[in-house]
């Protein structure tokens, strides 16, 4: 079976609409469940006022992420298709995963609800609500949803409609980071088998694919469990799940390895990317979401041994304080980051780092808010996403006494934008007149919103607001090794072909974003 489902084939079957909020996992979950729909015969549109059923696949990872899905679903239910009973509305992903039963009985309107655990069975849903007669196609029923994606295999099905593409290695998360809301909605960690990945890789490079994504909850922990998991299914083990146990300390693990894995493949990340970069040399290989502690020795020798391989790190710290981090139950502190971002640097002179911080914890101090400023001010990210402290309900932080005045989030949050966007400045400025390789990703009008520079989830960031795209070439979206899709800065080019790897030279730069010139085709 081909794990690639072409979007732009029709059938007689009902028309379904897909609706995404949230991250890059959330839009690879999507895509997942359209290509199913799409191999069982259903078509997939555009425009959900057409549609025979709805799908929209919810955020609920913070308070604000709830309420805009809340507020989509609300919009839905109001459409004349749904509100006149010829349409059926479906809520996948993380806020029934979050909220159970109590979101079931407060929107009885809502024809399904699937979890992020069952969002396979998403054929069996549609034929259900739909009344659909003949279903030509169906998930496995022989194991539960999650046991089912991680065994199918060559049964994972993925749509390509971009030159560069996400792919998970993993979901869930053990961390059970105190502010952190992930692990009661997508579970404990799980990796995905070195062969699912290879194989859905191999179909997405096949299909044109020229950029592959790695993300997770925690990509450096990558093949940590598949031992374990290899033995449950040898010797099934019905005791309950041990408590998460403490992580080493940071400055204990700088330099060293991880232990090898009896499990046949690569067994740890360094190993995947390597094998990937190998497997696909012409292919740019980009890994999302690394722990610092999951930056190893080995995993930057194999970053810098490929030249596929996008020297770009996105390492999440969320602050510098010590006390702060410990609150947060996580590791290392500034003094320690600083010495892994320079070795880090040392391998790679040219790698771009992208990290997220959180401003507002509770019971943090003036003292402790000024540590995570100065530390920002030396450590000089070329991007940083920005979060004020958002108080979640379940979490042990957001149980604290000690809440900092929404207020005081607020004016810290975004003095580090500030902060960060000047020195994204200064990088930036640095790279006039330079040339480099970019990923043509798609038209201006297309790419435009989802591409520019969204560093900090806000639209308060006084830098970003002083771009002018009315000034230079508007034609087309591009991005260099050292940009991620939707998050980070783009490049602007007047001509080109969509999914072309081409060498540039850069002529403007703004905050986080570059104007360039066309040099020569590297790969058409």
């Amino acid at each position: 079976m081909s794990i690639i489902a072409e979007s732009d084939t029709a059938s007689s079957g009902p028309d379904v609409s897909f609706i995404t909020l949230g991250c890059a996992k959330n839009e690879v979950d999507s895509d997942r469940m359209k290509a199913r729909v799409l191999a069982a015969g259903f078509n997939v549109i555009e425009d959900p006022e057409r549609a025979d059923a709805i799908i929209i696949n919810t955020c609920a990872f913070l308070t604000e992420a709830t309420e805009e899905s809340l507020a989509m679903i609300f919009q839905t239910l109001d459409l004349d298709s749904i509100s006149k009973g010829n349409g059926k509305l479906v809520v996948a992903g993380c806020l029934p995963s979050r909220y159970k039963a109590d979101l079931y009985s407060e929107l009885p309107e809502v024809a399904a609800f699937i979890p992020t655990d069952a969002e396979d069975t998403i054929v069996d849903v549609l034929t259900s609500i739909l009344s659909v007669e003949e279903k030509p196609y169906s998930v496995q029923q022989s194991m539960s949803a999650r046991e089912s994606v991680l065994e199918e295999g060559k049964s994972f099905l993925r749509t390509v409609d971009a030159p560069w593409a996400y792919v998970k290695i993993s979901d869930g998360c053990d961390r059970f980071c105190s502010f952190c809301t992930i692990p009661f909605i997508r579970g404990r960690y799980r990796s995905r088998s070195a062969e699912e990945i290879f194989s859905e890789v191999d179909g997405l490079v096949a299909k044109g694919v020229r950029e592959i994504i790695l993300i997770g909850q925690d990509t450096g922990i990558w093949g940590k469990d598949l031992t374990r998991r290899t033995r449950a299914i040898v010797e099934p083990d019905s005791s309950p799940e041990p408590e998460p146990e403490p992580e080493p300390e940071l400055s204990s693990s700088l330099g060293l390895e991880p232990e090898p894995s009896p499990v046949q493949g690569p067994a740890n990340l360094a190993q995947l990317l390597g094998t990937l970069a190998s497997r696909h040399p012409q292919t740019w290989i980009r890994v999302m979401y690394l722990q610092p502690l999951g930056v190893t020795d080995e995993l930057l020798n194999v970053m810098s041994k490929h030249d596929n391989i996008c020297k770009y790190l996105d390492i999440p710290l969320q602050h510098a304080s010590k006390r702060v981090l410990r609150d947060m139950n996580r590791t290392g502190d500034g003094s320690e980051f600083l010495e892994l971002l320079g070795k880090i640097r040392a391998t790679m002179p040219s790698v771009v780092l992208r990290t997220t911080v959180i401003a507002g914890f509770p019971g943090e101090t003036k003292a402790d808010f000024k540590e995570l400023e100065d530390f920002l001010r030396v450590a000089r990210f070329d991007y940083v996403g920005v979060f004020a402290y958002s108080q979640e309900e379940g979490t042990k932080a957001g149980d604290r006494s000690d809440q900092v005045p929404g207020k005081t989030r607020r004016i810290r949050a975004q003095k580090l934008r500030d902060l960060v966007d000047q020195i994204g400045f200064e990088l930036n400025e640095q790279k006039l007149g330079m040339t480099c390789e970019v990923l043509i990703c798609g038209e201006e009008e297309d790419e435009l919103a989802d591409g520019l520079a969204d560093n900090d989830s806000s639209p308060e960031s006084s830098y970003l607001c002083e771009v002018d795209s009315t000034n230079g070439a508007q034609g087309l979206i591009a991005r260099t090794q050292g940009q991620a899709p939707d998050v980070d800065g783009v490049v602007h080019l007047e001509e080109g072909d969509v999914g072309s790897i081409v060498s540039v030279s850069i002529t403007g730069a703004y905050c986080y974003e570059l104007e360039a010139e066309i040099l020569e085709v590297v790969r058409a």
